[in-house]
């Protein structure tokens, strides 16, 4: 009672934060998106703190990119992506998408556009169709069972009580976390964004679990910009682009392969999760 309480009361706070980014007078609506992102000599730290979390970070990210993100804890990753959608506005450069600032599109259009899976997913209590129609709410049957089956939750979903009309208690109580991350995998595709941000999400389910998770995964990165935040290394052997994060700076840069030859800081990290395989 007393952590649902403590959330309860933390919730009431963020929800009577004012936003602080707003759109621009002459913003304009996202029509046509390829993907390309570029981040040009971005630094950034949280209101009240001088201390930076990004500092002067260069990155050029070509459309339908598959780019990994890995680095100890607090090393900038999750806030490097957070700044894609305008969750924070950099304090210094620029993001540009498609070679435009973002701070120049409209929010709503521009997040639109981006689809987001994380480590602690949130479903509402409704139906399972419901759920899975949130990231598209005109979406057919059809369409949903599509985004379902890509996503490896169909097969679950059959095998509940009453299917897709199977309700689900508040924030997904009644499945597993497992099932909860197919499912907003599955909303996510119905979607149909053309950036992608995974954070964590695999780092709290089984292993077995894990693998359908990355072959869900690996069918919505096709074609679209993806960034992946890991902390298990094995789900992104197969990434374009590696970027290795530390103290709010990108430290290498490469494929698995490269990043292993190199035999500096993905190296020693990875061949200590694997060390006894």
């Amino acid at each position: 009672f007393q952590n649902g309480y403590s959330g309860y009361s933390r919730f009431l706070e963020i929800m009577a934060v004012a936003p602080d980014i707003k759109d621009r007078i002459d913003a304009r609506e996202l029509t046509e998106v390829k993907g390309e992102i570029d981040f040009e000599n971005v630094s950034f730290a949280y209101e009240g703190n001088k201390e930076k979390v990004l500092s002067h970070v260069n990155l050029q990210v070509k459309a339908g990119e598959y780019v990994a993100l890995v680095g100890s804890s607090g090393a900038g990753k999750t806030t490097l992506c957070s700044l894609i959608p305008r969750f924070y506005d950099v304090t210094e450069g620029r993001v540009l998408l498609d070679g435009e600032d973002i701070r120049n599109l409209k929010l709503q259009s521009l997040r639109s556009h981006i689809g987001i899976v994380q480590q602690d997913v949130y479903l509402f209590a409704g139906t399972v169709m419901e759920n899975i129609r949130y990231g598209k709410p005109e979406a057919s049957m059809e369409e949903v069972i599509e985004a379902a089956k890509a996503a490896h939750a169909h097969g679950f979903i059959r095998r509940l009580p009453k299917g897709y009309d199977t309700v689900i208690s508040e924030n997904g109580g009644n499945i597993s976390q497992g099932q909860k991350q197919l499912l907003t995998i599955a909303r996510t595709i119905v979607s149909d964004p053309r950036i992608l941000i995974f954070d964590e999400a695999t780092s709290s389910v089984d292993t077995r679990t894990e693998v359908a998770i990355q072959q869900a995964m690996d069918h919505l990165t096709q074609g679209r910009t993806s960034f992946i935040i890991a902390h298990r290394l094995s789900t992104i052997r197969n990434a374009d682009v590696i970027l290795v994060m530390k103290d709010g700076d990108i430290v290498e840069t490469g494929t698995h392969q490269q990043l292993l030859d190199q035999n500096g800081f993905y190296a020693n990290l990875y061949n200590s999760q694997f060390a006894t395989t």
